[in-house]
């Protein structure tokens, strides 16, 4: 068979003016200007995955013609976010009346595969590795059933090699590797790998290595997404990783928690290996808002106290912190939009991304808002976009929400305020290096 794997790639903001205003994403904007979209693993994985004898081809949907004329395949996989399902659908409605099969799968659809199906012949829910062999093996042979799901936790030791050959790097200025998939904290916000699987789990030293050479065939010098819930968890497993990295002379990017600030040995060590910056979710730099975003132990609530601390060493061991910020929060008032700058340019915060909080399906957040009648057209996915307000904040107001965001976002984003707070971080290196001198 032909199979395609169709990314629906790109960056969705309904609130236009606020690219406009210099709003960033790690790996997709800056300063408002395209750079890349990431490529989906996702898709990559199940490539890597497929059993031998098929013809693959990987497309980012941008890249497509309007008409899909592209697209010459008996059967067509697309994975999406939330914001872009309303695309995808399209995309899978008008290739079935090509009378090619399409697929699904992904965080979406593992939450919502009833309504996928009227779009779609097949959804595949939860972690693909074990099924989707079956899927096209049935296929093929004319048997294709609605939904797949697998019974049991994908072992990690059976990690197939994604299929990095299938890109053109020249479009990416990163390319992403998974070396574990969950997360022991349970964020009421977050829609990521937790929804497909209910345990932390680290994949083989060995797997990873083979990734990343393979990479190096087609990127000799790559940058590297560590694509994790919550990396470096376990310093153990990492303390095997490392001198591999450095050998390799790999630079990579992964996201984490505040608690890596806490051991200066192991930062050097992460430094050492390549480590280049890390993505942390703060939150919030007040109280207001965090009691209730971590729902285990609020565990967030309980690391306020250690967040400048931690940031000033990471960021004195030569990485850089992307601190995340959701403003928007139950509790929080307008005091948090002047917070988030005074803390983000009193800590030198290398880069800055602000959100608001989003509803995503299958998420308590989503539960929580919808139980309260707060939501815009509940299952109106477009809006889940990050950077569009959906539902009913309080106290504060809409207009004060967005208002106070735009507000924000002119100041954090402006050409000074980035170069201070990066002249700021370079100090930080150079206190480290050279404490006589500081």
């Amino acid at each position: 068979m032909n199979i395609a794997f169709i990314a629906m790639s790109g960056i969705r903001a309904w609130d236009s003016e606020l690219l406009e205003l210099g709003l960033s994403m790690p790996g997709f904007l800056e300063r408002s200007q395209v750079i890349a979209s990431l490529p989906s693993l996702g898709l990559l994985t199940l490539a890597g995955c497929t059993p031998p004898g098929h013809n693959l081809s990987y497309h980012e949907i941008k890249d497509l013609d309007p008409d899909l004329s592209g697209i010459q395949a008996d059967m067509v996989a697309i994975s999406t976010f939330s914001a872009q399902i309303p695309e995808a659908y399209a995309v899978a409605d008008q290739l079935r009346e090509k009378g090619i099969r399409v697929v699904m799968g992904g965080l979406h659809i593992t939450v919502l595969p009833d309504e996928a199906l009227a779009h779609c012949d097949a959804v595949l829910i939860g972690e693909g590795e074990d099924v989707w062999p079956q899927m096209v093996e049935d296929a093929e042979n004319g048997i294709l059933k609605s939904t797949y799901r697998t019974d049991h936790e994908f072992d990690f030791a059976d990690a197939p090699l994604p299929r990095f050959d299938l890109l053109d790097p020249a479009q990416y200025n990163r390319l992403t590797v998974q070396t574990s998939r969950g997360c022991p904290h349970r964020c009421s916000f977050c829609a990521s790998s937790i929804l497909l699987t209910e345990k932390y789990k680290q994949k083989p030293v060995a797997k990873v290595l083979k990734e990343i050479d393979a990479i190096r065939d087609i990127w000799p010098r790559p940058f590297i997404e560590f694509a994790d819930d919550n990396s470096l968890l376990n310093k153990k497993w990492w303390r095997e990783l490392l001198p591999e990295l450095q050998s390799r002379n790999i630079r990579w990017f992964t996201e984490t928690d505040i608690s890596v600030g806490r051991d200066p040995v192991f930062l050097k060590e992460l430094f050492e290996g390549g480590c280049h910056e890390v993505l942390i979710g703060l939150e919030s730099p007040l109280l207001d808002g965090l009691p209730g975003t971590e729902l285990n132990s609020d565990w967030k609530c309980q690391q306020l106290d250690i967040y400048r601390r931690n940031i000033h060493s990471i960021q004195s061991a030569g990485i850089r912190v992307n601190g995340c910020f959701i403003v928007g929060l139950d509790g929080q008032t307008t005091e948090i939009f002047d917070a988030v700058y005074d803390f983000a340019m009193e800590l030198s915060l290398y880069d800055v991304q602000i959100t608001y909080p989003t509803a995503f399906p299958g998420t308590p957040f989503f539960e929580k808002l919808s139980s309260e009648n707060r939501l815009d057209l509940p299952h109106d996915w477009s809006k889940r976009t990050l950077f569009d307000i959906h539902f009913d904040p309080t106290p504060m107001t809409r207009e004060e929400l967005r208002a106070g965001f735009f507000d924000l976002t002119s100041r954090l984003y402006s050409d000074n305020c980035t170069k201070q707070r990066r002249k700021g971080y370079q100090a930080q290196r150079r206190r480290r290096n050279n404490p006589k001198r500081a």
